[in-house]
């Protein structure tokens, strides 16, 4: 903000007092920045694998493309998974 600048706080600087408050992590599960940062990660995922745009006309179609766009990214990110198991951890 400028010097003379009286202006409220905007969200940007909102959020930063919040992470200054409270830290980065609690403010990421308060305000759901997490989830959103997952689901942005996905929608760009899905555009780099299959494409920014949908080829079919009707709204019905577009769906049904969207649905198997979203089956293959899902099978073709299982595949690259690994698998954890959990063990117990055993005291003598």
């Amino acid at each position: 903000m400028a010097g003379g600048d009286t202006a409220p706080p905007g969200q940007r600087e909102k959020h930063i007092a919040a992470i200054a408050n409270v830290g980065r992590l609690k403010w990421q599960a308060v305000t759901g920045y997490g989830k959103r940062a997952l689901i942005e990660t996905a929608i760009d995922r899905y555009k780099a694998l299959i494409g920014r745009r949908l080829r079919a006309r009707s709204f019905a179609a577009q769906q049904t493309e969207a649905a198997i766009g979203c089956i293959a990214l899902n099978r073709m990110l299982a595949c690259g998974r690994s698998e954890s198991v959990r063990h117990q951890i055993r005291q003598a």
